[in-house]
């Protein structure tokens, strides 16, 4: 059995869907994994990941769309300190997932034929997020 981890820091350009498929095997290729299992997390509260479409960017769009219905920025919300937006994408982090694990077969992610790994940043001005790797396999 191996272990290894690594952090990634991604920066992103606002809200938006940001493809990881790329990097993380980049990541696998990297320590020679062969088959196991990776564990993606991204260390913050206003970010989030989640595997979906690929192929039509009409999805991410209507995805994109329908969080900000679910989260508005204009909510009446408590929370303001840090801008308009910050509470909305603390929402938009509950509703969906800061992990996710990831079969590794042949080396590579083993998604399906219209899937990626997709970092969601819900903040509308950049950030510079850390993203935690780790793997355990052979």
């Amino acid at each position: 059995m191996n272990y290894r981890s690594d952090t990634l820091f991604v920066d992103t350009q606002g809200a938006g869907f940001l493809r990881l498929g790329a990097r993380l095997n980049g990541f696998l290729s990297g320590i020679g994994a062969r088959a196991g299992l990776l564990n993606v997390f991204v260390a913050h509260t206003s970010a989030s990941l989640c595997i979906q479409e690929n192929a039509d960017p009409d999805v991410l769009y209507d995805l994109q769309a329908k969080l900000e219905m679910l989260a508005p920025a204009n909510g009446p919300y408590r929370h303001n300190s840090e801008g308009p937006d910050d509470m909305p994408a603390h929402i938009k982090t509950m509703l969906t997932a800061t992990s996710c694990s990831i079969p590794v077969r042949d080396g590579k992610l083993a998604l399906g034929t219209w899937q990626e790994v997709y970092l969601i940043e819900h903040r509308a001005r950049p950030h510079r997020r850390r993203i935690e790797v780790d793997f355990a396999g052979s």
